[in-house]
């Protein structure tokens, strides 16, 4: 037996047993005759007592970081109790020890913040695996997965699963590819989700069906984004949008009353999407503080939500507004003590690339109630109030002003909102504010290429197999009507990150092929890629409708963090490599000629 028990399960009340303990050696301590070793497994920290005797035993067997010990001895009471583990109250003191495997010594210190950078760590995984904060965020992953589970479960949901190696076809991002050795030139396609396969168990009346699945997108990365992820895919039969969205907030909630026993007690919010980009600027708005869009000018028709254009800010001769298609304004509440340093940091913080704007207006409004902005020179102060009562400023409150292209300046506004948050301290980590956000367009025009598909054609705005809002089926007859054709989707956001989406299917064959024309694919193009799926549409498909979670994103949230990678127990890096395993990797000219790739690759 190598251990009686776990490094992080004995107290207090075990005192006088006696046990063997098993693990890694996080740090050794000698004091004169006497040693202190803590022993570590990923249930915990005990510390060892090595008495005089023992300790001249060490000195003929050092201990080195990360060897491999087993430890036999008394449960005793500590003299200086450690209130910050667990077992801070007891130690053991060592009777015999045994190395049972000898370490190197680490490339890090493998402790709860560790000396190691990001790619130290990524080619070292399997070290950076040991440290406790990636221990706790696996631990977390495992718990939500559970709970997943037996939540469906209980609903009658089947887990089904659905194969890796399937027939590559246009969902919106593009898809990784395995040529086969025994069909000479052609490949498989990795799914980007199992979408075809869940709508197609629903023509085969498996009505309730759910996948904890690996999909695979090749696409740019990001800090929530890896080239392969997972996600809690659902699927339900005769159903409309209410149900889909009542059964996932259930989920919702019942995954985060057992796993971080927080209790969401009101019904989530609902938005549509014209409404969150109007407010927000964006389809997944971070809804725990306000600090909201107020539009000071906007072209006829933005968003829908104005018949005439809206301009707050012509007419007096400052270029820069006077030219700008959109003005958007943020109220930062008491903020108008921002230091000029601050101001000047932020404007250089829109100024970067990613932002892309060109400066940044302010207005403060003093607790005096005096103004002072940085367009004193152009407008009034009568002027200047406008702006600030259309705002509902107060005084001490700061406005911060961005001019520009319309779509350019709602993002700029949009990433200045989420920045200003987290500079606040507004975003916090434990605090959480789900969504939903409702009434996306069914489709949106790509002015550049944006799938390989090339430029100026309509794209689907979540994929292929979205429904139309059904009153507006009929639109879909006319070209002219694609741009107000609202879709039957939905998506749950969670503090600023979109966790989750879905929606109602198309259903019948005649309406999935007025998708695919608008979308520019041809009948033969429809019947090569997805005449399988046409097909089973003409043997009864029932309405059918779903909703796919970002599983390593709902986890990383739940663990208080919005890089996923650390929820992922072998994740690759920014540039999709693993560095650990050195893959993607050539193969050899042999597996090439099986493959029928070799003039392909030949130099």
């Amino acid at each position: 037996m190598y251990r009686s028990h776990n490094c992080g399960e004995l107290r207090i009340s075990d005192s006088n047993k006696q046990v063997t303990l098993a693990g890694w050696v996080q740090i050794v301590r000698k004091f004169g005759s006497i040693t202190f070793v803590d022993l570590r497994d990923r249930y915990g920290i005990t510390q060892l007592f090595f008495n005089e005797a023992m300790t001249e035993q060490l000195d003929s067997q050092p201990l080195g970081r990360e060897f491999v010990i087993q430890a036999e001895g008394r449960v005793i009471e500590r003299s200086n109790k450690n209130p910050k583990l667990p077992t801070g109250d007891i130690e053991i003191e060592v009777t015999a020890f045994s190395i049972l495997n000898k370490s190197a010594v680490p490339p890090f210190t493998i402790e709860e913040e560790t000396d190691g950078g990001d790619e130290l760590r990524m080619k070292y995984r399997y070290l950076d695996l040991r440290r406790g904060p990636l221990q706790r965020n696996l631990a977390l992953r495992y718990r939500v997965n559970r709970s997943v589970r037996n939540y469906l479960d209980s609903l009658g949901f089947f887990d089904i699963e659905t194969p890796f190696l399937i027939k590559s076809t246009p969902e919106g991002a593009r898809d990784f590819v395995v040529p086969s050795r025994m069909n000479a030139g052609e490949f498989y396609g990795l799914p980007q989700s199992p979408q075809t396969f869940k709508q197609l168990l629903m023509v085969s009346g498996y009505d309730r069906y759910y996948q904890i699945v690996k999909c695979f997108r090749d696409e740019d990365l990001r800090a929530d984004r890896q080239p392969e992820f997972t996600q809690i895919d659902c699927e339900m039969a005769f159903v409309e949008q209410e149900d889909v969205i009542q059964m996932c907030e259930g989920l919702i909630r019942h995954v985060f009353s057992e796993v971080k026993d927080l209790h969401f007690t009101d019904s989530f919010p609902r938005m549509t999407w014209t409404e969150s980009m109007r407010r927000y600027g964006n389809d997944k708005p971070d809804i725990r503080y306000g600090m909201e869009h107020i539009i000071l000018k906007a072209p006829q028709g933005d968003l829908e939500h104005t018949d005439a254009a809206i301009d707050m800010v012509g007419g007096a001769g400052f270029k820069v507004m006077d030219e700008a298609e959109m003005v958007i304004a943020l109220n930062v509440t008491g903020a108008s003590e921002y230091t000029r340093k601050q101001l000047d940091e932020l404007t250089e913080w829109v100024k970067r690339p990613q932002v892309g704007m060109t400066g940044l207006i302010h207005v403060k409004y003093n607790t005096d109630g005096s103004i002072k902005s940085s367009v004193d020179k152009f407008f009034s102060e009568e002027r200047l109030r406008v702006w600030l009562d259309k705002a509902h400023a107060q005084p001490g409150d700061l406005l911060l002003i961005l001019c520009g292209r319309q779509e350019r300046t709602r993002k700029a506004a949009s990433d200045l909102r989420l920045e200003l948050g987290n500079r606040l301290g507004l975003r916090k980590k434990d605090e959480y504010a789900p969504l939903w956000v409702t009434d996306f367009p069914l489709l949106e025009y790509a002015e550049e290429d944006v799938d390989g598909g090339g430029a100026g054609r309509w794209v689907a705005r979540h994929h292929p197999f979205t429904a139309p809002k059904p009153e507006q089926v009929g639109l879909m007859d006319d070209p002219s009507q694609y741009a107000y054709i609202k879709a039957n989707a939905y998506d749950i956001v969670l503090n600023g990150h979109e966790i989750g989406g879905g929606s109602i299917r198309i259903f019948q064959k005649e309406l999935q092929q007025k998708m695919f024309h608008a979308l520019g694919i041809s009948k033969e193009e429809q019947e090569e890629k997805f005449g399988f799926l046409l097909g089973a549409f003409e043997y009864g498909a029932p309405p059918h409708g779903g909703l796919a979670l970002g599983f390593d994103r709902l986890c990383a949230l739940m663990g208080g963090d919005e890089v996923i990678r650390d929820y992922i127990a072998f994740p690759k890096n920014n540039s999709g490599r693993d560095t650990m395993l050195d893959a993607p990797a050539a193969i050899s000219g042999k597996q090439l000629q099986e493959l029928y790739l070799a003039s392909t690759f030949r130099q």
